[in-house]
């Protein structure tokens, strides 16, 4: 890809989770008014295309800010969510939609097939990470360990996922 097809594909990838689910909820896309979104996905393509062979040495720590930020955008998709007055089992798919459709879109972009719909503990993570959201809240737990506890189950979960090659079983053989 020239630097523009990367530019693109590094704003979809960011910003398309959460521009669909803002849409879908009928709350204002932030990215439209605020352009530290902008600015900030454009410094990084910079970045990365300047060090791009320094950034296959930092593969694991990549993975792992991934991962951090799959958890995050499922709590925030699903607290959104909610704060729409959304049934508990759709603010889940909110959850999920939110933390993996930009990369779904990077992946259509990219003619790959995305990574949800292949084998891998990914949207799975999400959905047992919002579970884990609204069993807690059943409780009278208070509300921010209900965020840091759900989230780190996306993240452990994740993670277990790849170090022990756990991934759902294939439909098609």
């Amino acid at each position: 890809m020239d630097a523009f097809g990367i530019l693109i594909i590094a704003f979809v990838t960011a910003i398309g989770g959460g521009t669909l689910r803002d849409v879908l909820l009928d709350q204002p896309v932030i990215w439209l008014r605020d352009l530290t979104y902008a600015y900030t996905i454009v410094i990084t393509v910079v970045l990365a295309i300047i060090f791009q062979h320094k950034i296959a040495y930092l593969r694991r720590s990549l993975f792992l800010f991934d991962t951090i930020g799959l958890g995050l955008y499922t709590v925030v998709g699903i607290e959104k969510a909610l704060s729409a007055d959304i049934p508990w089992v759709i603010c889940i798919a909110f959850g999920t939609m939110s933390a993996c459709f930009g990369g779904v879109l990077r992946d259509i972009l990219s003619n790959e097939i995305p990574i949800i719909f292949r084998q891998e503990i990914y949207a799975t993570a999400c959905i047992l990470g919002g579970m884990v959201y609204f069993g807690l809240s059943q409780f009278p737990i208070n509300i921010n360990w209900i965020f840091i506890i759900s989230l780190s189950v996306v993240i452990v979960v994740r993670i277990l996922a790849v170090v022990f090659k756990i991934s759902l079983p294939s439909v098609y053989k």
